[in-house]
């Protein structure tokens, strides 16, 4: 009896994590990733145009966070050839087994993706919109894809600022008004990095097998403690920019609600500081940064639509 007990405890014990790599594995909390451009962009536009075209925000939104799967997929598959991913439990293809699955997985994820810009594009018709993200694919595909591998020489978080920062809210603005705008510009620079934080801070935990595979993260780079006294800096580049752009008289005041999340960055670069060289406690890293990301995204969105939802004048300074 008390060996089926114990047989029956450690089954128990294996699914759950089984259950816990396959969550690690589909990472819910990263879409958030996909869907702060499309929400911020959208809301700059509603501030300036006082409209919102419901449909196409959604139809935005299920294709952005479709494309970042096949991005995830497809880099799962990418490092498996690689060897980096080794020590990656999570990884599906490690969970699988099975490669050309989750690559396929993947592009369907892409053409469903793809299909659902293309549709706003029929909708508008006007190919902007699809054209700049397929330029952010090309972004996300030489990222990891061969031959280009551009992460693997410290060029990922560059890449990563410019498809989920500049080029998205573009489009998700243009998606909305047929136009670009240089508010929308300046606030796609904060999500940009506030966004490459979050692959920054992925990498302190992993610091070794990266450098095992000749991947020269700028975590490989600097060093974990010199990547750690960088920090800082970085998340206080949201909140200075913030603030910049309201003095400069680009944002309204309301913008500065972004500095809700400030508590979140203070905890983000001390548990980095603290923990920087100790994979096993600092792995956690990225998820506070990505709740750094959710949660200034969200502040800085609402700064632009507070003023009209509560009608206390101009959306934008003028």
């Amino acid at each position: 009896m008390t060996i089926k007990m114990a047989g029956a405890s450690a089954t128990v014990i294996a699914s759950a994590t089984r259950k816990k790599l396959w969550l690690a594995a589909i990472k819910p909390p990263m879409y958030s990733v996909a869907i702060m451009p499309i929400a911020v962009g959208t809301a700059i536009a509603v501030a300036e145009t006082k409209t919102l075209q419901t449909g196409i925000f959604a139809i935005f939104a299920f294709a952005a966070i479709l494309i970042l799967a096949w991005e995830n997929l497809a880099n799962d598959v990418f490092d498996s050839e690689t060897g980096v991913d080794v020590n990656k439990a999570h990884s599906m293809v490690n969970l699988t087994h099975n490669k050309p699955l989750i690559f396929w997985l993947g592009n369907l994820c892409l053409a469903t993706g793809l299909f659902g810009i293309g549709t706003i594009a029929a909708i508008q018709h006007d190919l902007t919109v699809i054209g700049i993200i397929l330029v952010c694919c090309i972004l996300g595909y030489i990222y990891q894809g061969p031959p280009f591998r551009l992460s693997y020489q410290g060029w990922g978080e560059i890449l990563c600022f410019f498809a989920f920062g500049p080029l998205a809210f573009a489009a998700a603005y243009y998606s909305q008004t047929k136009a670009f705008s240089g508010t929308n510009v300046a606030a796609s620079t904060i999500v940009g990095v506030s966004t490459s934080l979050i692959l920054f801070c992925s990498h302190f935990h992993q610091e070794a097998d990266d450098a095992a595979v000749g991947k020269r993260s700028p975590i490989v780079r600097l060093g974990t403690k010199r990547a750690a006294q960088l920090l800082p800096w970085l998340c206080g580049s949201i909140f200075a920019l913030t603030a910049f752009c309201v003095w400069w008289g680009v944002f309204p005041i309301t913008t500065l609600l972004v500095f809700a999340s400030l508590p979140i960055a203070v905890k983000l670069c001390n548990h980095v500081g603290t923990n920087h060289n100790k994979p096993e406690k600092v792995s956690n890293c990225k998820f506070i940064a990505v709740a750094l990301h959710f949660w200034s995204g969200i502040f800085l969105g609402l700064g632009f639509v507070l003023p009209q939802l509560l009608g206390i004048g101009a959306v934008l300074p003028t």
